[in-house]
């Protein structure tokens, strides 16, 4: 497998998981589901700024999840 062909099936880094959430959010109606996934993405922001990636990760597909 080449560099190019992992690069494409690795998971995105936190980083860039919190940007397509934020982006999902930016286009959610406002309503409940749109704040509860407000709450998830505080607490990522939180937990990235604290290097704690594995719990920010977890938040994230939690605030995707109210989304959905």
């Amino acid at each position: 497998m080449t560099m190019e062909e992992k690069s494409m099936h690795a998971k995105p880094t936190v980083a860039e998981h919190m940007k397509t959430v934020k982006a999902a959010w930016d286009k959610a109606p406002a309503g409940a589901k749109k704040d509860s996934a407000l709450k998830h993405y505080q607490a990522a922001e939180k937990a990235h700024a604290a290097k704690h990636d594995a719990d920010a990760t977890k938040e994230l597909d939690a605030a995707a999840h109210a989304l959905a």
